[in-house]
């Protein structure tokens, strides 16, 4: 009785163990391979699989989601033998299951190693400023090259990254040299540009401001001629239209002669020929008698009119003989101390002093 439920339980135990490795659970995204003995048999998909125990054998799983590996840098020599450590990042997926797992041994190093070696081809046609400004042009290359060489392995490359390349330290040292010169150029380039534009515009505003300038002096000028010659016409029309006499005329043109003795810097003024026309102009003029009116008929003149008539005659006569004097005796110096004193006006002081 005891052997017997022993050997029950055993057999129950093993029919619970076979039916456990014959079914097979794979989660998505995942695959198997299954080698019915020791040869492949076929690849288990995402969910519930059935296998023959103990004669079906599953491989380990094979992930086939896009994978992202960074393989570490890689030494590389340019065109120009400089040597260039490049960090590359590599994105693949697996595409079939089976000839990732029987086509080559380890698909990662593969890659790896397919990824240096065709880099170094790349690389080695550039030099190192075309390296460094030309990751578009390797990376294409590169996923072109690995793509088509790990097809027969059931991958497929989708990106390839160059994720730094560091030149040598003497390297890097006499690049920043370089571009500090650069920025240094570009500086002092956009400094003068700047200092140019300021002078143009600065010149253009003297221009514009002489211009505006010149404008308005012709205006004023022309502004000014134009009230001077309005003024003259007035002055014209004024005296013709009152109709002066010479008299008025030789009176005012005496009036003028003690003035060319005014300024400061005169020593000596020369007393024109035409002084003497002027004075008899002015003698005549108190000389003759000038028409009475009625009304002055009817009153007899006083004796201070008489007075100031006689003394005006006097400075008239005074003065007509001074003048005749200067003409005999040729141009004669005057002193510019101070102005001249009109005849009249002596005949008026002189009139108002006997008045007193």
């Amino acid at each position: 009785m005891d052997a017997a439920l022993i050997a029950g339980l055993i057999v129950a135990l093993m029919a619970v163990f076979t039916v456990l490795r014959a079914v097979r659970i794979v989660p998505q995204a995942r695959a198997g391979n299954v080698e019915r003995l020791g040869r492949y048999y076929r690849t288990l998909g995402p969910g519930l699989n059935f296998v023959i125990p103990f004669v079906d054998r599953v491989r380990p799983l094979i992930d086939l989601r896009e994978q992202v590996v960074s393989f570490k840098p890689q030494p590389v020599i340019t065109e120009d033998n400089l040597v260039v450590d490049i960090d590359t990042v590599l994105y693949f997926q697996v595409t079939d299951p089976r000839a990732a797992a029987y086509e080559i041994a380890n698909f990662i190093q593969g890659v790896e190693q397919l990824t240096v070696t065709t880099l170094r081809n790349v690389v080695g046609g550039m030099d190192l400023e075309k390296t460094l400004t030309s990751r578009d042009t390797i990376n294409s290359q590169l996923r072109g090259v690995l793509d088509d060489a790990t097809g027969k392995w059931g991958i497929r490359v989708n990106r390839v990254e160059i994720k730094a390349i560091d030149p040598p330290k003497t390297i890097k040292e006499a690049m920043e040299k370089q571009m500090r010169a650069e920025r240094d150029k570009r500086a002092a380039i956009l400094t003068a540009e700047g200092q140019r534009q300021s002078k143009i515009l600065t010149a253009e505003g003297e221009k514009q401001s002489a211009i505006l300038r010149a404008e308005g002096e012709r205006t004023a000028l022309i502004l000014k001629a134009e009230g001077q010659s309005q003024a003259i016409d007035e002055v014209f029309q004024a005296v013709h239209r009152n109709d002066p006499d010479p008299k008025l005329l030789a009176y005012q043109y005496l009036q003028m002669l003690p003035q060319l003795a005014q300024g400061q810097g005169n020593t000596f003024w020369v007393i024109p020929s035409e002084v003497t026309s002027a004075l008899q102009g002015v003698s005549k003029a108190f000389t003759e008698a000038l028409p009475v009116s009625p009304a002055v008929r009817e009153r007899e003149p006083s004796r201070a009119g008489s007075e100031a008539v006689a003394e005006a005659e006097r400075a008239a006569a005074e003065a007509k003989a001074e003048a005749e004097d200067t003409l005999t005796a040729g141009p004669r110096q005057i002193e510019a101390a101070g102005p001249e004193v009109d005849p009249l006006q002596r005949a008026d002081v002189t009139r108002s002093t006997k008045r007193a």
